[in-house]
This record gives structure tokens, sequence and C-alpha cells, in this order.
């Protein structure tokens, strides 16, 4: 524990470092109005915050920058995220007032608007499939004499899409029918629910819905995993000076996996905020996370998230997390109730579209 002088002295540095990315001397920080201490003091305070590993001098004459130590005490003294700016504001409000699209579009642009927020690339992970919600409805589309494409809705506002090759040509109204087959026994399940489809006595309409459930049963190879929406990578460039720094971290934002582990092991551990070495990914060494999940009709599904250099911003960071988290959890649930079919009819429209978000951010 750190006496209030000392804790005063450390988030002047941390504070300092994070706007001007320079060693903090104990001149600077005498010259604080708050502190009312002599520049002995500061200096000695200063070399037992390095003694305790809360700070580290990068050059005998230099000044002083925060460790990981430092930076996670000045996380954890935050009283909370600090309330967005009022353009900020404005601009979380008029972008969740119009509609997006699918939910593939939404997350990709919220993506850009994360980044946008916080100047830092941004992390969007979709909903999981088929774990996060259940199946709202089916269709089959013919798009040729053999090919027809079956799109499933499911409830956390996710579209998956297979595509379906027939040997022999298949009528209009098969189609209908094996669509009508493959939605009454997938509807309300998972997407790779056991069992077969009901049989209509018609060989062909048969034969598609059974090849339809057996598509759904067997993810792409695409979408074998959970799906990030990667925002602002570029951003990244400005924040470091190393090349071979930014070269790791973009590197890293290509590696959809390693990405949607990392998300995952730092709100399992209860964290928000994961700071350098904390997060257990050597090429991000130099780099911070805040993160957030967003939940649809009150479900946990995906996470959003910002990926930016140690002395980030964290404040602001965890404000925009927080506020965009919430609005896209919301956003996302209002279009999954207009989505939902009237009870008793099964037939559904293919792309589902995200309704206008009317709080204000």
């Amino acid at each position: 524990m750190l006496d209030d002088r000392k804790a005063a002295i450390l988030r002047a540095v941390v504070e300092c470092h994070i706007r001007t990315a320079q060693p903090v001397s104990s001149a600077y920080v005498a010259q604080l109005g708050d502190l009312s201490v002599s520049p002995a003091t500061v200096r000695n305070d200063m070399a037992v915050l390095e003694q305790e590993g809360y700070l580290f001098q990068p050059h005998s004459s230099a000044g002083r920058v925060p460790t990981d130590k430092g930076y996670r005490f000045f996380v954890d003294s935050l009283a909370g995220p600090s309330p967005l700016g009022p353009v900020q504001a404005e601009l979380v409000r008029m972008f969740f007032a119009r509609k997006h699209g699918e939910i593939e579009r939404t997350l990709a642009e919220t993506s850009g608007l994360l980044s946008q927020l916080t100047d830092y690339a941004a992390l969007v992970v979709a909903p999981g499939v088929p774990e996060p919600g259940r199946v709202r409805s089916v269709q089959l589309v013919q798009l040729a004499p053999r090919h027809v494409l079956a799109v499933a809705v499911l409830s956390s506002g996710h579209v998956e899409r297979r595509s379906v090759e027939m040997v022999v040509g298949i009528s209009a109204v098969q189609v209908e029918r094996a669509s009508a087959a493959v939605a009454a026994m997938l509807t309300g399940g998972p997407l790779d629910g056991a069992g077969q489809p009901v049989a209509s006595g018609d060989g062909v309409v048969d034969a598609l819905a059974m090849s339809a459930v057996d598509a759904f049963r067997s993810p792409e190879p695409e979408e074998a995993g959970r799906h990030v929406f990667v925002g602002g990578a570029a951003r990244m460039a400005a924040a470091f000076d190393a090349v071979g720094t930014i070269r790791n971290v973009l590197a890293i934002l290509e590696e959809q996996f390693v990405l949607v582990t990392l998300l995952k092991d730092v709100l399992d551990r209860g964290l928000t905020v994961a700071i350098g070495a904390e997060h257990g990914v050597l090429p991000l060494a130099d780099c911070s996370v805040v993160v957030a999940p967003y939940a649809v009709d009150g479900e946990r599904v995906g996470t959003v998230g910002v990926l930016g250099p140690t002395r980030m911003h964290y404040d602001q960071a965890l404000a925009a997390v927080a506020v965009v988290s919430k609005k896209l959890g919301k956003a996302l649930s209002e279009g999954d109730r207009a989505r939902r079919p009237r009870q008793g009819n099964h037939r559904s429209r293919p792309a589902p579209a995200v309704n206008e978000a009317r709080a204000d951010a």
C-alpha cells in the first residue's frame, strides 16, 4: 500500500506520461500545485516508487516512466469510467439512431465507431454460433435450378448461410416445401439440432431438406471460429515508436483465434483492463486491453474492447467501451425482438436489421 503522498506522485507521473509519452522528472511533479512538497521530497519518493516496482528510469539522466504495476495502481484508483464528452456522446447517439442492416455490418461499423472514440484499435467479437442463441427462423432461397441458399437467423441476431447444390433440378414449390420442413425442425432449437426433417413423400423435397440440415451442422471453414471485427488497426502505428512493436501488434490483429482467446481470458479473470504482461500475449507486452461484454435480451453473447499502448487514456477508453457495449447490446436486442415472427407464422425474412436505438448516449 502507498501512502497518500506517494500515491499522488505516482498518479501525476502516470498522467503526465500518458499525455507526453516522455519520462517524467521530479522537478515537473514538484511544480504541481496540489502536492505542496519540495523537489527533494518528490525525488526521494520517486526513488522509493522505483524500488517498489511502480516506476523505472530508462536512462540514468532521464526522468521516470510507469511500469505495468504503476499503471495497474493508477487504473485501480480510478473512481470509474468518466462520462463521454458531449461530442463523443452525440456521435454515439447518432450512430445507434440509424439502422445498420444485418448483424455483421453492425458489428463491423461498431468497431469503427469505437476506434474513432478512443483513437486505438477496436475489437468486436461476434456472437458465438450456435451456443449463444437458438434458431429464430430458417428459409431456403433458390438461386439456380440446382443451387439453393439456406439462411438461418439466430436469436442472437447472427445470420448463418449455407450453399446447397443438388444433383437434379428443383421447382420453386419443392424449395418452399423443403424450407417449411427445415424450419419446422430447427426453429426454437440449436442450429446443429439432432434428428431429421419430417418426410414429405417427395424424394427431392426430402433430399433438399436433409442437405440443408446437414449443411448447417457442418460450419463453413471460414466460420469455424467466432469472428472478430477490427477497426482502426492503422491507428496503432501512431501509438508506438518502435517498428518491431508495430509489426508485432499488426500481426496479432490478424490472428482472430488469439484475439478471441485474449478477450475471453481477460473477462474470465474478472478484469475489465489487462495491462502489459497481465494478458499473457508476449507480442502485445507493450499494450493494454480494455474489454466489456455485450448482451442480447440479458444473455451475454459477445465482447467489445480496445487495444492500445500501456500509456493509453484509461478513463476515456473505459467510458467508450462501457457505453458502446451497452448501446450495442440494446440495439441488437431491439432488432431481435423486431425480427421475431408472429406466433404461428414460421416464414421469415432472410436478412435481419438492427432497429433504431433511441436512447441517448
